[in-house]
Parts: C-alpha cells; sequence; structure tokens
C-alpha cells in the first residue's frame, strides 16, 4: 500500500529527518544551557524564588568575579594542577609509547589496556583508594616513605603545602594511559621505511627519534597537549572528592570548575557563576589559541 503523495517524504529532506533526534537533544541540552548561561551572566537570580526574580544588572557580575580574590586564587590553584599534572603526562608517555611499539609485539594491547585502565576506572573508586593510599597514619604513601627514608607521616590531603602535589600526581596517574595510547596509535602510522633507511645511513636510535619520530609525533602532540590544556582548566571531579567538595585547607585545592560550583550551588549566586564561568572559558579559548601558536609550523600564515 503506497502512501499519499501528500504523506511522501522527498529524498532532499529524508538526511534531515532522520538527523533530527540529534539535532532535537543538541538543541535541548547543548545550545540552550548554553545561551541560557550567557543570559544568566547579566542578571542576578537565586533559582529558588524563580524565575521571576531574575533583575539585570548587566556587567556587575563580570566586576564582582574580576575583583574576587577566592576566584584568582581558584585560577591559580587551576593552572598549577594543570601544569603540574599536564606536562609530565606527554614527558612520560612519548617514550614509554616508543618503548612499548619498539618492544611488545604480541603483548601489546595487554599492557596498552593495563595503562588505559585508570582512564576508563570510574573517578570515584579513583578518589577513594587514593584517600587511602595518602592517609597520614594507615597510608601506604606515608608507609613506605617511612620505612625507606625515615620521613614523618605527612597529612597528604590535610595541608595546604602537600594538597596539590597529592591531586596533580592522581590526575597524571589517571591520563597518562590515555596519552599512552594516543601517541601509540601515531606511531602506528610513521613508514617502517624511514627507520630502515636511516639504520642504513648509521643513524642510531637516539638520532631517528629525534630525526623521524618526534616529528613524526607532532600532530599527535599538538592533540594530546590541547586537549590537557582545556581538560586541566575543567579540572573538577578529582579535587572535588578528595578535598569534600570544599577545596582543602586553605583552599589550595580548590579549582575553578570547583569554585564555579560552590558559588552556585553553595551561595545560590547563579549569575555570577555564570559570569565566571565564561571568563574561564576566555582563558581556556586564549590557551588554546596560544598552543595552536606554539604548534603552528613556521611560515604557516596564522
Amino acid at each position: 500500500m503506497r502512501l499519499p503523495a501528500a504523506l511522501r517524504l522527498s529524498p532532499r529532506w529524508a538526511p534531515y529527518v532522520f538527523i533530527s533526534p540529534f539535532l532535537v537533544l543538541f538543541a535541548v541540552f547543548g545550545v540552550f544551557p548554553l545561551g541560557f548561561s550567557l543570559y544568566l551572566a547579566f542578571h542576578s537570580w537565586e533559582p529558588t524564588s524563580g524565575l521571576g526574580a531574575m533583575h539585570w544588572v548587566g556587567l556587575d557580575n563580570f566586576t564582582f568575579a574580576l575583583g574576587d580574590e577566592w576566584f584568582w586564587k581558584s585560577l591559580k590553584n587551576t593552572a598549577w594542577l594543570a601544569l603540574a599534572s599536564g606536562a609530565p603526562q606527554h614527558l612520560v608517555a612519548i617514550p614509554l609509547a616508543v618503548f612499548i611499539h619498539q618492544s611488545f609485539k604480541r603483548l601489546r594491547n595487554a599492557v596498552v589496556g593495563a595503562y588505559f585502565l585508570p582512564y576508563i576506572t570510574s573517578t570515584v573508586a579513583i578518589a577513594i583508594m587514593f584517600s587511602s593510599l595518602f592517609s597520614t597514619d594507615y597510608g601506604l604513601v606515608n608507609a613506605g616513605l617511612h620505612g625507606l627514608f625515615g620521613i614523618p607521616h605527612i597529612d597528604w590531603l590535610g595541608q595546604p603545602a602537600t594538597i596539590k602535589p597529592a591531586i596533580a600526581l592522581i590526575v597524571f596517574w589517571r591520563y597518562l594511559g590515555f596519552n599512552v595510547v594516543l601517541y601509540l596509535a601515531a606511531l602506528q602510522t610513521i613508514p617502517k621505511e624511514l627507520y630502515e633507511a636511516a639504520t642504513m645511513d648509521g643513524a642510531g636510535r637516539w638520532q631517528q627519534f629525534w630525526a623521524i619520530t618526534l616529528p613524526s609525533l607532532k600532530p599527535m602532540i599538538y592533540f594530546g597537549v590541547t586537549l590537557s590544556v582545556i581538560g586541566g582548566l575543567q579540572l573538577f571531579e578529582e579535587p572535588f572528592i578528595l578535598t569534600g567538595g570544599r577545596g582543602g585547607a586553605d583552599q589550595s585545592g580548590m579549582t575553578a570548575a570547583i569554585y564555579l560550583y560552590r558559588m552556585a550551588f553553595d551561595f545560590n549566586d547563579f549569575g555570577g557563576a555564570s559570569a565566571m564561568s565564561w571568563l574561564l572559558f576566555v582563558v581556556v579559548a586564549v590557551l588554546t589559541w596560544l598552543t595552536n601558536r606554539a604548534f603552528r609550523p613556521r611560515g604557516a600564515p596564522a
């Protein structure tokens, strides 16, 4: 039985109809929250009072954010954690990926899976595990340091000087495997003929690494560093769980994302939180642009 001509779908519109569920969901859960957040950044609003309680304040929320010392401290904490955990990830992941690529054949997938496992493990489970490891009295970290070097027990998650290194170590451990997988995938695309020719010319492994491997990995390094910059500036889950959502002693573990959360849900200032989120977006955009310039080939247009 054929449908009436009025109910038939034109082939020209068929692709849009099939993709429409995604577009609807993206508009509801992506575009609308983004637009509402931007609209909210120029208003003062407590959600418990309803939408009618919104008041236009113009740039007051941005002015408040730029003058808020806690916001600046959260940005400094975020930058410290992003740099301390992000840079070592790539410095370790690249040689580790090269070692796995050259040394493992049959067991390569198992080794890569072991390194990738922390990335897909629940953040809550990881935070609970490291909370036990960093425990002052019964943690394995203190037990090992005291047994090997005689160092007194350290309150890793309770002192301003040690909470950021502890969080950075956790983030480094969790995302190292992800970067290893990225670089290992890129290594498999490098033609073997380049290494064979270099070997015939008398180049050693170290020379081959600097002349062939590293330049060939540059696009993937750019991709991985960009992801680390964006992810590091949005760091939330690990410090939130380890510090109980409060930022730890002297707010030393409070990232910008945690402060946005507290501003909205603890202090009921959704307008100020939205303004800070857009300022954070500007910071992420600027650093991403600088990353792009740093990895841009010489002589390429800006």
